[in-house]
């Protein structure tokens, strides 16, 4: 079991953790001095575990206010996946329009075919001319 060593409020602990956990406790540890420091820094001296209580509890109160947003949010997030949900199912099904393509005459194509076929030989006089 590794043995870390944290500093909170200007003193040094020694403290266990699981295999893989030290990062973890650096953190921990690192947002209880940032307490203990601000707790020092506004009261002065004072019991190490007066300390480590009071920034506890303002851990805790922090956290407690967190969880509360968390619902809050859990709870807006159902609301609009209800409402989303009822306006999935109020959307009417597409309706399927059936339309009729109409049919080019052959004399039409035959006509096209025969205008493009006079705009090749016009393009390539043009093209004999200027080359």
């Amino acid at each position: 079991m590794p043995q870390v060593e944290i500093k909170i409020g200007g003193r040094s602990f020694e403290v266990a953790c699981q295999d893989g956990e030290e990062q973890f406790l650096m953190t921990a540890a690192a947002m209880l001095d940032v307490e203990a420091s601000s707790l020092s820094t506004q009261i002065g001296r004072m019991p190490e575990s007066r300390m480590l209580l009071m920034a506890g509890l303002l851990l805790a109160d922090r956290t407690a206010g967190l969880e509360d947003k968390v619902r809050e949010a859990e709870s807006r997030l159902a609301q609009a996946q209800a409402q989303l949900g009822s306006a999935g199912s109020a959307v009417a099904e597409p309706e399927r329009v059936e339309v009729e393509v109409p049919v080019v005459p052959a004399q039409s194509i035959e006509a096209l075919q025969a205008i493009a076929a006079q705009a090749e030989e016009l393009a390539d006089a043009v093209e004999a001319k200027a080359g």
